[in-house]
């Protein structure tokens, strides 16, 4: 096996990274998570490698994290995502697409029904209501999601986002 290396460039205080994230649904929810020591939530995915498909990388973070050989469907965003996080100014390059998971991994539509270890980090997995309103009140960059959660892009969005502020193409 050859070996991995994520796309990552670190130039002082300043980050590049290119994240892959996926959205499932299950009964009019959506599945999140979070490393269990910070405050927010993201859709689950992670770091492209060297050398994978966006698509490939996906498969690949949710056979990792979940256990599960997710399906993946349709691009819905691309995102070049601008935010400040541990000090440091992030540059993120961000596809977000359409996934299924298998019907067997757990569902609840409140409690934590997964959790995980990924490198120094553990993840808690939850399914929330796909609404603008718990979207918004889980606190989930990107943000402009909450507000295209209950009526997805019909073709792939190009959306540059700066810490709260939309600026569309």
């Amino acid at each position: 096996m050859s070996k991995r290396t994520l796309i990552t460039i670190k130039d002082g205080k300043r980050r590049f990274n290119h994240r892959i994230a996926g959205l499932a649904f299950c009964d009019g929810h959506v599945l999140v998570h979070r490393a269990t020591h910070e405050t927010f939530w993201t859709f689950p995915g992670g770091r492209a490698e060297i050398g994978e498909t966006s698509t490939e990388t996906l498969v690949r973070e949710m056979q990792e994290e979940l256990g599960v050989e997710a399906t993946v469907h349709e691009l819905l965003w691309i995102v070049e995502n601008f935010f400040d996080y541990e000090g440091k100014a992030w540059h993120e390059l961000g596809l977000y697409y359409r996934m299924e998971i298998p019907e067997h991994f757990p569902f609840h539509a409140s409690d934590i029904i997964h959790r995980n270890e990924d490198g120094k980090n553990s993840l808690e997995f939850k399914w929330v209501p796909a609404t603008r309103e718990a979207l918004t009140n889980l606190d989930i960059p990107p943000y402009f999601i909450a507000d295209e959660i209950e009526s997805l892009p019909a073709s792939p969005r190009h959306v540059v986002w700066h810490d709260g502020n939309l600026d569309r193409p």
